[in-house]
């Protein structure tokens, strides 16, 4: 189900129970740190805020995009394109959705202060966004974007007016004008600013307890099937399992893989899917002294051979069937293939002779000591997995601790570059390889919005140029050969090492149905009362 459109059975389904206001709660594996949708873009935050707030254009990684705010996105020309705005929405407190509105939520998001991952890889690709009249924008891009309709579901729309903004708000080549003091994420401790135009209203948000919602009488969409939802989070997973088979939740995501049979025994369900993420190890290779959190004669990750050696040294396979029961794929690129930009590359081989060839190779025959820095909460079976590969990288001779801590402590520590190494995962909302290269594996640069979480700070010219060449090539054919080519060099240089696609897993009570999304999101407006 999507916000806009539901098949006739559900529809009546719907209907018929709605005078019995049916509570739902949600267990969620990760806590969101905030409710300010322009504070952190991550989907941690992204999917609980998805029940309050609405970007112009809806997707899930595979699917077309959905219209939402807006009803259409047309290209003019190769930079400019006309946005038709959905007319007679309105925000929670009943003021209705304007061209201000979109003007000021894209001049806001990239102005959030210490943001963990910072909304402006998009914002900086707008030349200006020009207002015609009451249901008509004109985005204008620096350069052409083929991908605009991603670009356009990634920024939450607010209310300029309760966000204090001036009658006029303009987005243009200077910067953007009109926007008053531009309130930060700590004024959403009043829940009055938490006010979107999304299926669902905020009631009360307390950080380590529950994020409970009211369903939004005046929703432009169709009505969600629950009326109150509570969403808990329960980063450990054997309670979250037993909050399921107790009944004091009705969905959870991530149940461990190791639970799935006892759970289907209980009587309830489960569902899962491919997804569009991928778990992978990023070594920090630019520098030529010892990098943090590692005891070792300068940087052996420096040394590509070093980094190859690492890659040989994992059994992807192994971790598949042993670790993840089956539920992931061993991963050989940054999306897995079919995706838009894949090559359907091999998996690095697991081969721990060669591996300690090339650090022998490479000088480092003794080995040497490293910390590896992971989550243990925010991926399937991520702590075990991280121990798995300590265990593997230390037989061949690199001695390995796992340091693994709670999503919000280890992202905070990563963006600080406090790791020499860590594993993490990056899930693309386009279902294109140029989400994960130009994040990931271009070189950070703030100012053009690249590599904004190349925090292995892997560097190559040639890969930039056709990453910044792709991003502007219309031509399907030409743009996937130049994302192709990228990814290929960047893992012949081992510069970021995939482990595995991630299968993501949903359990449910009977009554319940969650249809699965690659995009991982666990949204409570997508919960629907099984037939």
């Amino acid at each position: 189900m999507n916000r806009l459109y539901l098949t006739a059975a559900v529809a009546a389904l719907a209907l018929g129970t709605q005078a019995q206001a049916e509570s739902l709660a949600i267990a969620l594996k990760t806590e969101p740190n905030s409710i300010d949708p322009h504070f952190n873009y991550s989907a941690v935050n992204i999917a609980p805020l998805s029940n309050i707030y609405d970007p112009l254009v809806e997707s899930d990684a595979v699917k077309k995009p959905i219209p939402a705010l807006a009803t259409s996105w047309t290209a003019l020309d190769d930079l400019r394109w006309e946005i038709k705005l959905r007319q007679g929405v309105t925000f929670h407190d009943g003021s209705p959705l304007t061209p201000r509105d979109v003007v000021y939520s894209w001049c806001r998001a990239p102005l959030i202060e210490n943001s963990p991952s910072s909304y402006a890889t998009f914002v900086n690709k707008m030349a200006s966004i020009e207002i015609v009249d009451d249901s008509t924008l004109i985005f204008t891009t620096k350069e052409p974007n083929p991908l605009m309709w991603s670009d356009l579901s990634q920024i939450f729309i607010i209310s300029a007016a309760k966000m204090g903004a001036e009658e006029t708000v303009t987005f243009g080549a200077e910067g953007c004008t009109g926007m008053g003091e531009v309130p930060q994420s700590a004024v959403f401790s009043d829940l009055g600013y938490a006010m979107g135009t999304g299926p669902y209203k905020v009631t009360e948000f307390n950080r380590g307890e529950a994020l409970r919602l009211e369903a939004y009488d005046g929703f432009w969409g169709d009505k969600p099937d629950y009326d109150d939802v509570t969403i808990r989070t329960i980063s450990s997973d054997g309670p979250r399992v037993a909050a399921l088979l107790a009944g004091d939740v009705q969905l959870i995501e991530s149940p461990p893989i190791q639970d799935i049979e006892r759970i289907k025994g209980e009587g309830f369900k489960t569902t899962e899917t491919k997804s569009a993420r991928v778990i992978y190890l990023q070594l920090r290779q630019d520098m030529t002294e010892t990098p943090p959190m590692m005891e070792a004669e300068g940087n052996p990750l420096h040394d590509q051979r070093v980094r190859q050696a690492i890659s040989y040294a994992i059994n992807r396979q192994g971790i598949v069937d042993r670790i993840m029961g089956g539920y992931a794929e061993a991963a050989g690129e940054l999306l897995a293939p079919p995706m838009f930009g894949t090559t359907g590359r091999a998996v690095d081989p697991y081969d721990p002779e060669k591996a300690k060839a090339l650090l022998a190779e490479a000088g480092y025959g003794d080995g040497f000591k490293v910390t590896l820095g992971a989550p243990n909460d925010r991926y399937v079976n991520d702590e075990r997995v991280a121990q798995a590969i300590a265990q593997m990288l230390t037989q061949v001779g690199i001695t390995t601790d796992v340091d693994a801590t709670t999503a919000s402590q280890f992202f905070s520590r990563r963006n600080k570059l406090d790791f020499g190494m860590f594993m993490a995962g990056w899930g693309s909302s386009s279902g294109d390889t140029s989400s994960p290269l130009n994040a990931m594996v271009a070189t950070a640069n703030k100012d053009i919005g690249a590599g904004g979480w190349n925090y292995g700070r892997y560097s190559n010219p040639v890969v930039d140029e056709k990453i910044a060449k792709a991003l502007v090539t219309v031509d399907d054919a030409e743009r996937e050969k130049l994302l192709q080519e990228a990814e290929t060099i960047a893992l012949d240089e081992f510069g970021i090492l995939p482990l595995h696609y991630e299968l993501t897993v949903w359990a449910m009570a009977p009554e319940v149905h969650y249809e699965p999304r690659s995009d991982q999101r666990t949204a409570a407006y997508l919960v629907e009362k099984a037939e």
